[in-house]
């Protein structure tokens, strides 16, 4: 169907691929000289964008006559028929998302079709390379496209290197220079970012390891292990050969305890190993629940202490006695299995033979966190 418009040119009027014609009322005049024709309601209630321009088309009409017109220029053609094709039947196929998938995210943001704006955004967030970024970065940016601009983003952050040496970024640099620092700004903050998450992850781990101990220490005091305990008798395992399976930290904190049952400096003497045991006792004692008398040595007195001493405690050992129960809560929420085959004179560093260079790596037990 041929009509000539306002300049007197002729115009080919096409219907949407597999919609029905019958009954149309509305033309959308498109860039090359093409028009489509579609449906008044249908459009109205996809979009309140075309809805009110359709009103004002409708009021057009009323008074110089012709018929309800609505030009969409500036896009190909077949975007604007793949446009009102997803109006009509809320599909876009990969080859129309691959040839216009920047158009038809331009297409939804103006005309508030939020559903193909999102699946737009998904479909070009698969497509992001470090060639087509930056010019997507800006298009998400234009349209408020949060998904696409973090995807953007990821690639930015991963592959910064390759990308600042493409044509993209230099024309980025040249005309853009406020997204460019608002783009240099975010890489920054996300290498900060990541090293907060490494340090918290360290901290974790390093509370994780505590709880253990404080585990490994009633196990020791209440059952006795393979050379120590329990608290009222002799070990239980004498002819046991190889170190404790249940606990990683069970051998290093069977070594200390008994390093300090002979130490003659002991605690006050200047004895480091010694103090290391006294503050895990401290510990225990401070995120100890127990109501019948404990049998971890000294938990009674330190409680008595702490509840005569709590209005002085050490802020920082508040602070690490909470890190030390919320690891406790975590662990038994994950309930993972615990490493058979660990070394356990690797993970706290309490052997003889190694024990001033582990102290030195990890300060577990110094608490030089705090």
């Amino acid at each position: 169907m041929k009509s000539t418009d306002s300049t007197g040119s002729r115009q080919t009027t096409e219907g949407i691929p597999g919609v029905d014609t019958s009954g149309v009322d509305v033309r959308i005049v498109t860039s090359g000289g093409r028009c489509i024709a579609a449906h008044f309601h249908v459009l109205a209630s996809a979009s309140t964008v075309l809805e009110k321009q359709l009103e004002r088309s409708e009021k057009r009409r009323t008074t110089s006559g012709g018929g309800r017109t609505i030009r969409i220029l500036g896009v190909p053609c077949d975007a604007v028929s793949a446009f009102l094709s997803f109006i009509y039947t809320s599909r876009c196929s990969a080859e129309e998302m691959e040839r216009y998938g920047v158009h038809l995210l331009v297409l939804s943001h103006v005309y508030c079709v939020g559903r193909l704006k999102r699946e737009c955004e998904r479909g070009l967030a698969g497509m992001v390379t470090v060639e087509s970024v930056v010019d997507l970065v800006q298009l998400a940016r234009m349209c408020d496209a949060a998904y696409l601009k973090m995807r953007c983003l990821k690639v930015l952050e991963g592959r910064f290197k390759e990308v600042e040496a493409t044509e993209g970024w230099k024309f980025l640099q040249a005309h853009d220079p406020f997204l460019e620092l608002e783009l240099l700004q975010f890489l920054d903050d996300a290498e900060s970012r990541k090293k907060r998450r490494m340090r918290s992850r360290e901290e974790q781990g390093l509370y994780m390891e505590l709880n253990e101990a404080m585990e490994c220490l009633e196990h020791i005091c209440m059952e006795g292990c393979t050379s120590v305990g329990p608290h009222d008798g002799g070990p239980p395992n004498q002819t046991k050969k190889g170190p404790c399976q249940r606990y990683s930290t069970c051998m290093g904190l069977q070594l200390l305890i008994r390093h300090f049952a002979t130490c003659g400096r002991k605690v006050h003497g200047g004895c480091s190993r010694c103090k290391r045991l006294w503050q895990l006792l401290r510990l225990h004692s401070s995120i100890c629940e127990r109501p019948e008398p404990c049998k971890v040595p000294l938990c009674e007195q330190f409680k008595m202490k702490l509840s005569v001493e709590k209005k002085g405690e050490d802020g920082k050992w508040r602070l690490l006695v909470r890190k030390v129960v919320s690891a406790k809560a975590i662990s038994s929420l994950s309930q993972r299995e615990r490493k058979l085959n660990h070394n356990p004179t690797k993970v706290v560093g309490w052997d003889d033979e190694d024990f001033s260079a582990t102290q030195q790596k990890h300060e577990i037990f110094s608490f030089g966190t705090f």
